[in-house]
């Protein structure tokens, strides 16, 4: 029997949490021997000119997930931006018909403005603190309400991990 594909979408502007709770979440199935992959979108099509228009992350899904799939991963963690609001697209692009579940991360402006001035040295702190507000305003707009939000301000990684595991389910290993 063919045990069906799931998927976590993490979404969520700059500096809201999104890689520090995706390496968590490895850690912890990890401990639990839960085989499941993690994904950076915004390595599947980080170049410049963007490529956006040619739906270069998802073609690079597509090949990424094919791959776990022969291997015989059914359980993706997926981190980027705005993957929360393309859920369809991307779970499209898996070639499979994905359980899906999408949490949108949130955190004020002075969270994410003091996570990212620990992160970012250079002189672009700004046009990434600019990008992260209007991502968050982009975000809480277009996001559809059935995706869950998860605020971080105040909560360690490990309690935001707690409640995305409580909504995955995936402290166990799926049934073939």
């Amino acid at each position: 029997m063919n045990v069906q594909s799931q998927v976590l979408f993490v979404g969520g502007r700059s500096g809201v949490g999104k890689s520090s709770v995706a390496f968590e979440l490895h850690a912890q199935l990890a401990a639990l021997r839960i085989k499941h992959c993690v994904i950076e979108g915004d390595s599947l099509d980080l170049a410049f000119p963007p490529p956006w228009e040619d739906h270069l992350a998802e073609r690079n899904l597509a090949a990424i997930w094919e791959n776990y799939r022969d291997l015989g991963y059914r359980r993706m963690i997926y981190t980027n931006t705005v993957s929360v609001r393309f859920t369809q697209e991307l779970a499209a692009a898996m070639g499979d018909v994905p359980r899906i579940t999408a949490v949108l991360l949130t955190a004020t402006d002075e969270t994410s403005s003091a996570r990212l001035r620990g992160r970012i040295q250079g002189s672009d702190f700004q046009e990434h603190l600019d990008r992260s507000k209007a991502a968050a305003r982009e975000l809480e707009l277009l996001t559809p309400e059935w995706v869950h939000r998860c605020p971080t301000d105040n909560r360690s990684v490990r309690e935001i991990t707690a409640d995305l595991l409580a909504l995955t389910g995936w402290t166990t290993e799926p049934a073939d």
